[in-house]
């Protein structure tokens, strides 16, 4: 199966280009498609010359698989559950009908609502977008080292699997005097008899069965998050707080002896073999083939191979 694909590179003018990749599959030896991919991304990039280039492999293939068994669960449930045809005609229609409707009564309020601020009240309107600008202007922030944030009322650090919360109160605050609420989505957390100090949607689902909090030397509420998908860095713990430039995150040491021995062998041999192209050595295949040339010319030492054209 020959495999054509298009991969974006950007360039010194910002704009990206587009690279042809070019590899024949072969469903006998997937590892050799691979090597031409990671062979493709030593020559294009420098992926591979990353410090943590191998649990990022790592984390990908664990996430492959994931993606496996999450398709073959809906594959089953759909087999079982294959009734849901019938419902989508009918609240297709509806939709429809009433989109139409409020969104002419909307457009009519709307060149109403222009016309009277246009006479009266023009320097109201000129501010606000202003204001939304200067909000979409601030990028990203440099994460903390802990791969998170330092905000004014709380920090929070993450891994790959977890988040940590950390919010300072009041020297001699007990557990009985705080609130903390922590929901798939959401996390409320404050004294009571006060506004909460955090109380918004996470930027992605946790776990609430493996959350849990307490309090720091009465002074410090420590709060850790299981995330949902432990394949994906946040960009920052509660929604509408400043978000992390993700790229700068510097992950934790390899853990590629946390795979199963067949995939950690597999993905060492691809980086060795990477790196071994990249210094214009032999592969692991190539050395295995010459050790058995030399065994060969060994046992055939009546045979000339100095004219021999060996591939």
């Amino acid at each position: 199966m020959a495999i054509i694909s298009e991969v974006e590179e950007e360039s010194s003018s910002s704009r990206p280009t587009i690279l042809p990749f070019r590899a024949t599959f072969d469903s006998s030896n997937p590892l050799g498609f691979l090597e031409k991919v990671f062979d493709f991304l030593g020559q294009q990039s420098d992926f591979l010359k990353k410090p943590y280039v191998e649990e990022e492999i790592a984390v990908a293939v664990r996430a492959a698989k994931e993606k496996l068994r999450k398709a073959e669960k809906k594959a089953e449930k759909e087999t079982v559950k294959p009734v849901e045809k019938k419902v989508e005609k009918p609240v297709e229609k509806k939709v429809e009908k009433e989109t139409v409707k409020p969104v002419e009564k909307k457009v009519e309020k709307e060149t109403v609502n222009a016309t009277v601020a246009a006479s009266s009240a023009e320097p109201m309107e000129v501010e606000k977008p202003k204001e939304k600008e200067e909000k979409k202007e601030a990028g990203p922030i440099v994460p903390n080292k802990g791969n998170g944030a330092d905000l004014e009322n709380y920090s929070w650090v993450q891994s790959l699997q977890e988040v940590t919360v950390n919010i300072p109160v009041p020297s001699g605050t007990k557990a009985r005097s705080v609130i903390c609420e922590i929901k798939k989505n959401r996390l409320k957390v404050g004294l009571k008899g006060q506004d909460p100090i955090i109380d918004g949607e996470f930027f992605r689902v946790v776990k609430p069965d493996d959350c849990y909090w307490n309090i720091e030397d009465q002074k410090m509420i420590s709060i850790l998050l299981t995330k949902h998908d432990q394949m994906e860095w946040w960009r920052c713990c509660v929604k509408g707080e400043p978000e992390i430039d993700t790229q700068k995150v510097e992950p934790e040491s390899s853990k590629l002896a946390d795979l199963d021995p067949e995939t950690r062998s597999t993905v060492e041999k691809m980086m060795f073999d990477q790196r071994q192209k990249q210094m214009g050595l032999p592969t692991s295949d190539e050395l295995q083939k010459q050790e058995i040339l030399k065994k060969f010319m060994s046992d055939h030492p009546e045979m000339d191979f100095s004219n021999a054209k060996i591939n």
